[in-house]
Formats: structure tokens, sequence, C-alpha cells
């Protein structure tokens, strides 16, 4: 026990966290009350879907918690995290980060929490920012890790039909409704234990993968009318500019996972989404790839990163003038020789 304190206080001297169990994690929660959860910038379901989960099994155990509200939260997720916004003159004790991997994926108002109590993750690329961390990488969802932590808290009893909808939409959507490579047994475990518990699995299926607005029809039209490929045909590489979402009329919502189009290619090892960002900002960079080729090292070559499959980066470069410079890095990753 004397080593393990020792260790812990090691980790603080040097900046990182060390990695907690999950009863560790369980306790901690246990132990502490008026909570405030941070979600990601450009939230996700994951994101969204287990801090609404999360918030919900708390306040079901008599805890004051609240989810710091997000501007870019669009209508689609709205319903499941809107009951969970905290009032202007919340004052938390304890800040919670979920599905975070690095503090500069803070939405503005977070950015103001200097010290982040706890950091609930699945990502391999996530720095240990916070004074706790508990991240579980072999996971596909922040969902999954989430979802055994409420089990560990109060039992299965603890998740209600709503907390169970919000984690099977976490789950749902960072498998691509288990579609990805990342799909393994636990994601179709924890599926099928929150279908038992109130998660109308057919219905979510359906409003989440299986039906799209005219306007997002319209996106993918341009997208694969003008997707290259680069490296001999093993990468697809797709641009979508401001005006292209102009003229289809689409929003943010619309842009749900887009970015797993190009790489879903016969023939495409790794997929490329570079989006224009709004006010001269620069562009968003999303990489989806299959077993082989690791989209993290990609986009650790532009300060970003996320896992071997999913990862992206954000640049303060044009499209024009980032994707050259993306299809290089691509050249020399996957071994083409240029002519």
């Amino acid at each position: 026990m004397a080593m393990q304190d020792k260790d812990k206080n090691n980790d603080k001297q040097t900046g990182q966290s060390q990695n907690m169990t999950e009863q560790e994690c369980a306790a901690w929660l246990l132990q502490r009350d008026n909570l405030l959860l941070i979600t990601h910038r450009r939230p996700d379901g994951d994101t969204l879907g287990s801090a609404a989960a999360l918030a919900g099994a708390l306040r079901g155990i008599g805890k004051t918690v609240f989810v710091i509200k997000n501007p870019e939260t669009t209508p689609r997720y709205m319903p499941i995290i809107e009951k969970f916004h905290a009032p202007e003159d919340f004052t938390p004790d304890y800040i919670i980060a979920v599905d975070t991997a690095t503090r500069d994926l803070f939405p503005d108002a977070a950015k103001a929490y200097e010290k982040i109590d706890l950091a609930i993750d699945h990502h391999p690329s996530n720095t240990h920012y916070a004074e706790n961390t508990r991240c579980e990488p072999e996971r596909a969802s922040c969902g999954e890790v989430v979802f055994s932590l409420l089990t560990q808290l109060g039992g299965e009893k603890i998740i209600t039909p709503e907390t169970a909808t919000a984690l099977y939409i976490a789950v749902s959507t960072d498998t691509g409704c288990f579609s990805y490579e990342n799909t393994d047994s636990n994601a179709f475990h924890t599926a099928a234990r929150l279908t038992a518990l109130g998660a109308d699995a057919a219905r979510l299926n359906r409003v989440l993968f299986r039906s799209k607005t005219r306007a997002r029809a319209e996106i993918e039209g341009m997208l694969y009318s003008d997707m290259r490929f680069p490296c001999n045909g093993q990468a697809a590489v797709a641009v979508i500019t401001l005006d292209m979402t102009t003229r289809a009329g689409a929003d943010e919502d619309d842009m749900e996972n887009i970015a797993a189009l190009p790489a879903s290619i016969e023939g495409v090892l790794v997929g490329v989404t570079v989006r224009e960002l709004r006010d001269n900002r620069g562009s968003k960079v999303s990489v989806r790839s299959l077993p082989g080729v690791d989209s993290n090292k990609i986009c650790a070559r532009f300060g970003g990163g996320g896992h071997a499959a999913a990862a992206g980066f954000t640049s303060k470069l044009s499209v024009n003038e980032l994707v050259p410079q993306v299809i290089s890095v691509l050249d020399e990753l996957l071994g083409v020789t240029a002519p």
C-alpha cells in the first residue's frame, strides 16, 4: 500500500495521473457530490450519451450532477442531454471530463476550469491531464466504460431505460452500428444488456443509421463525385467545403458520421475527410482506416490523435493547402513511391 501511494505521488509530480481501477473510480464517485461533467468539442453520440448516462445514474443515487452546455450539440442528441444542462449560477466542487483525450478538446465554456478532477475515457491518446483517470483503451466506446462503472456503483438496477438509451447511443455510434473494426464481443455484450434494460435498439438504429435528410443525400452526392483516390487507390480523400454545405442546405446534424464514407469504398485502406471550417478557422480532418493502417499515426503528424481505426485533427491551413500535405503523409505511410 505504501508503494502504491508512492507511485501515485510520483505520477502527480510528473504531471501524469495514475489510471484508477474501476473499483477506485466507483469509490471516488460515491464519496463526492456537486459534480460538473464536460463533453468534448463537436460532441458525438459517445461523449453525450456517456455524460447523460453518468449524470442520470448519479442523480438516481442522490448526487447533484450537471453537464456543461456544449453549443455544438446537434438536434439529433439534444433530447438525451438537455435535461442535465448546468444552470449559469451552478458552482461545482468537482469537474469530470467524459470521452475527452486532451484538454484542447474542451469546448470554450470548459476552458476556464484549470483543474480537472477525473477523466473517464477510452482513447489510447489520453494524456492523463486530470488529477485522476479511468481510461480503458481496449474498449470501443466510452459508453462501455461508463456502463461497467455504473454496474460497479450500484448494479444494473441503477440503469433506467433512459440511461440505457443514452448508453446504447454511445456504444452504437462509436462502433458505427457495430460495423467498425473496433467492434468486439464486449461491445455486443454491452448492447445486449442495454437492450434488456430498456434501450429500443431497433428504433435507435433506424433513427441514427438508416435515415437521412435530402440535404445529407445531396452532400453525399457532391462528396462522391469529387473524391480523390491517391496512393494507387489505397486511399480516398473527400473534401467538404462551406459552399457545398450551403448549396445542399446542410447543417451539423447532416454531417453525422460522414467521415466513414471514404473508407467504405472497395479497395480503400484509409479514408480521409477534410472539412472547411467557418470564419477562416482552417480545416477539420477525420481519418478512418482498415486494419494495417494506423489512423492515429497519420493524425499525429499534424498534432492530432485518436484510435488506430479512427482519428482526427484540426489545422489552421485551408483545405487547398492541407490536402496535398495529407496525401504526402499517406504516400509515405502506405509505402507509395512517387513516379
